[in-house]
This record gives C-alpha cells, sequence and structure tokens, in this order.
C-alpha cells in the first residue's frame, strides 16, 4: 500500500504485542507505522518497523502545532497526522495499542465502495447494521438507542474518503452499555455502510482510514472531555463532509480488541457530557450555515468548533490549536 501511514499513539513498552504485530505486518504491506509517545513513555523504545517519535524527537518537528500542544493527550496523535501528511502520505490509517489486527486489515484501501447509502435519517445506529445484539457505538443519542435501523436500498458506488472500521471482542461502546450489556460481541459480515447528507453517527479513532482530500478533518480536540475527543472530531467530520458531498462509510471489522485497562466510571463521568449534548449538537451542526465545497473545509472547521466553544463542550484555548493545525496541513499539502 504505498504512501499509506499507519498512525498510533502509546506509551506502551517495546514489547508490546500489537505494537511489534503492527510492525511486522507493516513492513510486509508496504505501509510505513508512526507511533507518537508521551511523557510517560519509556526512555528507551527501538522497535524494526516503527517509526517511533519519543517527546524529546516531537520537540524538534517544525509544526505550529508543536509549540501548543498539550502533553499526557491523547490528542498528541495529530503529530503523527502531520508528519504521514509530510512525509507524501495519500491514505492514513490509524488504531490503537489495544486493536490487534485481521489479515483484512491490510487489504487495499480505496476511495470509491460500493455501498448502501442512508441520508435524511438523522440519528443511524451503524453498529445494527451488522448485528442483531442491542448495541451502539461510543457518542450515539441515548435517546435514539431504541430506534428501528432504516430500510435499505441496493447498494452504489459511493465517494467516502473517511471509513470506520468495526472492531470484533470488545468493540467502541460507552460506559453505560459495559455496565449494563454483554460483551464480548463478534459483528457480521455485512454489507458496506454508507452515511451522506443529514445521516449522523459517531465514529472513532481506533480502525478509521482517511483519504488525503479530508485529511484536515483528522484533527482531534484537545480541551475537551478525554473521551469524546475523536467523538466531537467525528461529529465536525461528518457534518463538514456533507458540504463536499462525501459518504462516511462504516465497515465490517478489520481488527478485534484487547481493551487496555480502564476505569469505567472514569469513564462515565468523562462521556456526560455526550450522553446529555448529543441531540443537541447535532441540531446545532445540522443548521450551521457552512460553505459547499472542498475548498472550504478549513473555514468550516473554525465556524463548527466555535459552535462547540459556544455550547461550553469545548475551551475556547481550543481554537489556537486548530489555527496552528489548519496552518501546518495547509503549509505541508501545499492547500494555501
Amino acid at each position: 500500500m504505498k504512501n499509506t501511514f499507519l498512525i498510533i499513539t502509546s506509551i506502551a513498552k517495546q514489547n508490546h504485542p500489537v505494537l511489534i504485530q503492527y510492525a511486522k505486518e507493516s513492513v510486509e504491506n508496504n505501509v510505513s507505522f508512526i507511533v507518537i509517545g508521551d511523557t510517560k513513555s519509556p526512555k528507551e523504545f527501538k522497535l524494526s518497523g516503527c517509526d517511533y517519535y519519543s517527546i524529546k524527537r516531537q520537540e524538534l518537528l517544525p509544526f505550529k502545532l508543536n509549540e501548543a500542544l498539550p502533553f499526557k493527550h491523547y490528542a498528541r496523535k495529530n503529530l503523527g497526522y502531520l508528519l504521514a501528511m509530510q512525509q507524501g502520505a495519500e491514505i492514513i490509517i490509524e488504531t490503537d495499542d489495544d486493536n490487534f489486527p485481521f489479515e483484512s486489515f491490510w487489504d487495499i484501501r480505496k476511495k470509491q465502495v460500493k455501498a448502501h447509502l442512508l441520508t435524511e435519517k438523522g440519528w443511524v445506529n451503524a453498529y445494527k447494521h451488522f448485528t442483531d445484539a442491542h448495541i451502539w457505538p461510543r457518542g450515539f443519542a441515548l435517546e435514539r438507542i431504541k430506534d428501528e435501523f432504516p430500510e435499505l436500498n441496493d447498494k452504489i458506488t459511493l465517494n467516502s474518503p473517511i471509513q470506520q472500521g468495526l472492531a470484533d471482542e470488545n468493540p467502541d461502546v460507552d460506559a453505560i452499555y459495559r455496565f449494563t450489556q454483554p460483551l464480548p460481541i463478534k459483528f457480521m459480515k455485512s454489507d458496506n455502510l454508507g452515511l451522506g447528507l443529514n445521516a449522523f453517527c459517531p465514529f472513532n479513532s481506533q480502525n478509521t482510514t482517511w483519504f488525503k482530500e479530508a485529511f484536515l478533518l483528522l484533527y482531534l480536540p484537545s480541551y475537551c472531555s478525554f473521551r469524546m475527543t475523536d467523538i466531537w472530531r467525528s461529529y465536525i467530520a461528518q457534518r463538514i463532509a456533507w458540504t463536499c458531498g462525501w459518504s462516511v462509510l462504516f465497515h465490517g471489522s478489520t481488527v478485534w480488541q484487547d481493551r487496555n485497562d480502564h476505569n469505567l466510571l472514569n469513564d462515565f463521568n468523562d462521556e456526560i457530557s455526550g450522553y446529555a449534548n448529543a441531540q443537541r449538537i447535532y441540531e446545532s451542526l445540522r443548521d450551521l450555515d457552512l460553505k459547499e465545497g472542498i475548498e472550504n473545509i478549513a473555514t468550516n472547521m473554525i465556524i463548527c468548533y466555535q459552535k462547540f466553544i459556544d455550547l461550553e463542550l469545548i475551551d475556547a484555548s481550543e481554537m489556537n490549536l486548530l489555527e496552528c493545525w489548519i496552518h501546518d496541513v495547509m503549509h505541508i499539502n501545499d492547500f494555501e
């Protein structure tokens, strides 16, 4: 997979089995593998097939974002995205250090994909397309979890530069699900599902593929609840995808998760802003007056993030980071 990059942020040691597997199989599949460390990362980290960036090495990066990005935060993954772009990425795949890849994880990614398309449906629980179990993705509106799944039309070819893969065994669900519902779960190998205009479902950063025209939307916010950073990103990315004529694709599991240790009560507290505000956020984003076209993604991002600030879900300090991100991406990709 030429010009394809795999990005993970991790504080694990070099003998971590997930990192070892990704490093080995990245080489076998011609994928460049970047791991972004943090302050708790080991001082020594050497893993063949992995390009590891310690904090010391990150401090030497030429990006404006690097000067302002907080430490001890998942959003340091943003530096991995920028590095991939700087090195000529056409496709960026992201996952986490507790997701083991199936063989299918390494299949060639294609932006034009055949899928069932849903539009004008509001909230759509994409997980229900892949299982009969009562399950919903982290960030989904709780008041809609009992909704029936919409009827599907025949598959068509979609333009989907953002693609979310599912995870078997311990998928990305919220703390309420983990407190009340059974795991593990294995999803069905259903057809691809595309969500277009006015169809909305959160997606995560655990098994996601991004094509170059969508790279600006990779940005993970820092000044918000830790458990919602990738969820807020997905809300904004979907809203802006509507202005570009894109569908966000959901496809079957290509990883299985052996979840890192979590305190579920801490997760629950970090997710409260999502439980309490999902519907309000959706309506606020839906009603924004955004400009059409790929050339307006940066402007639309500023408008969307300002809306989150107005809703008091992201701190105003975020805007400086966002502006640094936009500057770096534009400069690297000659989008200016």
